[in-house]
């Protein structure tokens, strides 16, 4: 059955972790994806182990690159732009994530590609976009993440700021360029013409901070860190039980009222500092040593499983092994094992969207460094001779 984006040709320039998380999204959902590789070295990440494969590739390539075709080329020179032009010229998408204007100097920019083909539609995804202050800054997840403010509030109360555990800034951006190709896709069926995509790192990310990004512009009030507490809803965090840790989701007050019946303490629920969410906000410090006390006479288990009688939403905190081990994990096909074409074995996660018309395919396991390069430019119209030059000068 083909992919809901069957027919769809992306032209992958971009490298590490926001581009490649979109193209294999889109990848996942049946677009035909070509990444161009730096002959020799490839991208990044294809060094950022261990952890690898027997074969050398490493683990961090592979969470992002399902689904594609490696060709090597070397933009740098005049050969290897007119191969990037030739794959242009019917292709739907081009996703690139170099500085603001580098690719200009070798005529693979938007401007230049668009009069190669007017339909493209072309994804530039950058630190700090096109435009304002940093626009020619670098972007890096992590001081991303700092400058956003997201770090500000990640971390113990008493602490110091910490990044979130996975590269989010660029994981959310990722998620946000295949959304925003899609959308310009689908307004090309209307007007026929592509357009240019300006994706930032940093306008990503803050638009992540969500409802705390909505409390600072609402109540002027900059929002503390709270470890594991919620900003808006009390009791919502991790506690410690007699033996281990468990999340503690009490999302209203009828909820509330069963936690308080379940440790003994039924009359704080009538208490005027604790009966509803905002007053229990405003007496947090007061309330939770309360309850972090009366949770400390019984095990993590004992606890979730009287929660979850009651129905108050609540769950242990796996490690990353617990969490894949899970039978909703396995019954959502949650890991998936692909094998490449030498056979070799490439465990991975699945993709999480569930489609009933179109469901994801997987096709291609994550590419050995230009291991479709032949093919596609046998694709292209090079003969044999062609090629050999080509790899005998460095272009591909």
């Amino acid at each position: 059955m083909a992919g809901a984006l069957s027919g769809i040709k992306v032209v992958d320039l971009s490298r590490v972790l926001a581009g490649p998380w979109a193209s294999q999204l889109l990848a996942d959902l049946g677009a035909e994806v070509i990444k161009i590789e730096k002959p020799g070295s490839g991208d990044d990440t294809r060094q950022w182990a261990p952890p690898s494969l027997p074969d050398g590739r490493a683990a961090y390539f592979l969470c992002t690159n399902r689904g594609k075709r490696s060709l090597t080329v070397d933009i740098a020179q005049p050969a290897g732009q007119e191969i990037v032009r030739k794959l242009v010229a019917d292709a739907d998408v081009v996703l690139e994530n170099y500085k603001v204007g580098g690719l200009r100097k070798y005529g693979l920019d938007y401007d230049s590609l668009k009069a190669v083909n007017p339909r493209l539609v072309y994804c530039s995804i950058t630190g700090f976009g096109q435009t304002g202050p940093y626009a020619s800054l670098a972007g890096y997840d992590y001081i991303v993440q700092g400058m956003s403010g997201l770090m500000s509030i990640t971390g113990p109360a008493d602490g110091e700021p910490h990044k979130v555990g996975v590269a989010v800034s660029d994981l959310f951006t990722g998620l946000y360029a295949a959304n925003a190709v899609q959308a310009a896709l689908i307004a090309r069926e209307r007007t026929g013409a592509g357009q240019h995509i300006d994706m930032a790192l940093f306008d990503c990310s803050l638009a992540m901070l969500a409802n705390v990004a909505s409390n600072w512009l609402v109540g002027h009030n900059v929002p503390p860190r709270l470890g594991n507490a919620h900003a808006n809803i009390v009791p919502y965090q991790v506690f410690a039980a007699s033996d281990g840790h468990f999340i503690l989701a009490c999302g209203n007050d009828k909820q509330f009222a069963e936690v308080c019946r379940l440790v003994g303490q039924a009359q704080w629920a009538r208490d005027p500092r604790y009966a509803t969410n905002p007053q229990r906000v405003a007496h947090r410090v007061q309330l939770v040593p309360l309850l972090a006390q009366a949770f400390r006479h019984h095990g993590r288990d004992y606890w979730l499983s009287a929660l979850d009688k009651a129905g108050v939403p609540c769950g242990p905190i796996n490690n990353v092994a617990e969490a894949f081990a899970d039978p909703q994990a396995q019954a959502r096909q949650m890991q998936l094992d692909m094998r490449d074409d030498a056979g070799r074995q490439v465990p991975l996660v699945g993709c999480p969207i569930k489609l009933s018309g179109t469901p994801v395919e997987y096709n291609l396991a994550p590419p050995e460094l230009g291991e479709h390069t032949e093919q596609i430019l046998r694709a292209l119209g090079y003969v044999d001779s062609d090629i050999v030059a080509l790899r005998n000068n460095g272009t591909v």
